[in-house]
């Protein structure tokens, strides 16, 4: 039989054991090279680019003020919401695969960077998405079958609960779950800090959720 867990684990190819920042001085360029790259991808704002371009205005002095496709949605047009999820899921994918073809040692500094950008944009001030799209999209090439749990929870949940908050936050936590089950230390730390960030970005959700006041989707935000 296969072993419970046949991915590569980043830190071992540079010989080292668990250590979290272990790494040859001679690759810190190499390292800040892909975090920069990264960090500069998941940083296009797509769903701020696309409502300006499609005449709807700027998408932050709308409902929520975020830049991700559940604020484009309520512009009332499916289309931009479903082109701004699709473009900022391709954006964390992108960033992670050149990383595996090029630099794959740094894969996990490519998934790192990607949704830091997305988060905290420098071109917007640091005023970003909430990066569950931006996830799923880093999960892709990175642990496939978390990205298919990732998927199924978030769908499943959104359909059910129709709050797009609970759906994000509780599909950001499967992420190191499926890690976690499947045996995948290498890739662990790292889901969780994702998850963590993904999360903490969700915090005035969070407060509405607690005070009965969190939107579900489709309707207008009271």
């Amino acid at each position: 039989m296969p072993p419970r867990s046949i991915a590569r684990n980043p830190h071992r190819e540079l010989g080292c054991g668990r250590e979290l920042f272990c790494y040859p001085f001679a690759m810190n360029g190499t390292m800040f090279l892909v975090l920069g790259l990264s960090y500069l991808l998941g940083s296009i704002p797509f769903g701020l680019l696309l409502t300006r371009a499609s005449g709807k205005g700027d998408i932050r002095s709308i409902g929520s003020g975020n830049i991700g496709a559940t604020n484009v949605l309520r512009t009332g047009s499916k289309g931009l919401a479903a082109a701004t999820l699709i473009l900022d899921a391709a954006k964390g994918a992108l960033a992670v695969w050149l990383a595996q073809q090029f630099w794959p040692v740094f894969e996990l500094h490519a998934a790192a960077g990607a949704l830091i950008g997305h988060l905290y944009p420098l071109w917007l001030r640091f005023r970003g998405g909430k990066g569950v799209a931006t996830l799923l999209g880093i999960l892709i090439p990175l642990l496939p079958i978390a990205a298919l749990v990732y998927a199924v929870v978030w769908i499943g949940l959104l359909l059910v609960v129709r709050i797009s908050s609970v759906a994000g936050m509780a599909a950001a936590a499967s992420a190191p779950v499926t890690a976690g089950v499947i045996g995948d230390d290498g890739r662990f730390p790292l889901l969780l800090g994702l998850a963590l960030l993904v999360i903490w970005k969700h915090r005035d959700n969070v407060r509405r959720l607690f005070a009965g006041e969190e939107p579900r989707v489709g309707r207008a935000k009271g």
